[in-house]
């Protein structure tokens, strides 16, 4: 029998306070009205590392040759989720953390660059670094075939797609989308997640199923909320961050992998940058500080032996 809407609200308490300090952080950094709750600010921060891994990097002559002449300063892009491993606050409200912002930290030490980093909604930047707004996006970026049409990467993890849902649900693993008919899916706004639904929605017709619905939102948080409060039955979101969340907040449960994808600093379509961030991120993994990244964030999983430009997309076996 399952449990009542009261009685699984209350076995979530501590989870919608997790979800609530991150919808607080991401709100201070889309100029959203209202102050932060202090409790909920001290939670979040309780669970984001805070170990100095980049300010010790030297710069590497060799690499720094590779840029461009004249390339002093560049303008990085990243989406605030809310949540680790990705991109969200410490506990002023306004330090950026993460591992995309480590790893971006550390190519420009290495690369002897200043950045000027500004915020914008995942769904914004791709589109943004055609246009010259954006030097560089840093958002845990796949690299899919379709992306590489118009960007450029240069890889510095492999992460990708997975599934997590509530502790109550039937599913123990999805393999096949089908296992999701009639379900409603929770994944992020402008995401290979949501192209990977959309693009599969007639799966569940092909196979007489009542579809599944997709509910996109533009912050991690309130991913995580409709979860909480039954909007949603699954979330589909990367690898390692479900797998943090999941670790830290109780109720919840990660159900696997399901398609892993290079993830990679993106570019304009021929950009001159890429050479200069491959031969950085190589250097990292040389000199042992891309180790002390992952490890840092949990996510010694995700390792490469070495950076890539724009490689074909990893398919699914």
């Amino acid at each position: 029998m399952r449990p009542s809407t009261r009685a699984r609200l209350r076995h979530f308490a501590p989870f919608a306070l997790i979800t609530s300090a991150a919808l607080v952080l991401s709100a201070c950094g889309s100029g959203s009205g209202g102050s932060a709750d202090p409790a909920a600010a001290a939670a979040a921060a309780d669970q984001v590392p805070t170990t100095d891994v980049v300010s010790g990097i030297a710069k590497d002559e060799a690499a720094a040759r590779l840029l461009p002449a004249g390339v002093k300063r560049l303008t990085v892009a990243v989406s605030v989720g809310g949540t680790p491993p990705g991109t969200t606050y410490l506990a002023d409200g306004r330090t950026l953390t993460g591992q995309d912002v480590d790893f971006t930290h550390a190519v420009a030490k290495v690369l002897g660059l200043e950045l000027k980093v500004e915020q914008a909604s995942f769904e914004a930047i791709l589109p943004a670094l055609d246009s010259g707004k954006y030097d560089v996006g840093a958002s845990n970026f796949g690299v899919t075939d379709e992306r590489r049409r118009t960007i450029d990467f240069v890889t510095y993890i492999n992460d990708g797609q997975g599934f997590a849902t509530r502790k109550d649900s039937k599913l123990s693993k999805v393999t096949e989308l089908t296992q999701l008919c009639g379900l409603n899916v929770a994944t992020g706004a402008g995401t290979t997640f949501e192209a990977t639904l959309e693009k599969n929605r007639h799966v569940c017709a092909d196979a007489g199923e009542k579809p599944y619905k997709v509910q996109t939102y533009s912050e991690q948080g309130a991913i995580w909320s409709s979860l909480q409060q039954g909007r949603s039955d699954v979330v589909m979101s990367t690898i390692n961050g479900l797998r943090y969340a999941v670790a830290h907040q109780p109720g919840v449960k990660f159900l696997n992998e399901f398609h892993r994808l290079d993830v990679g600093f993106a570019f304009k379509k021929g950009t001159p940058l890429a050479p200069a961030f491959q031969a950085a991120v190589n250097k990292l993994i040389a000199d042992g500080t891309y180790a002390r990244i992952l490890k840092k964030w949990g996510t010694t999983g995700s390792a490469l032996t070495r950076s890539e430009i724009s490689p074909p997309e990893v398919k699914t076996p």
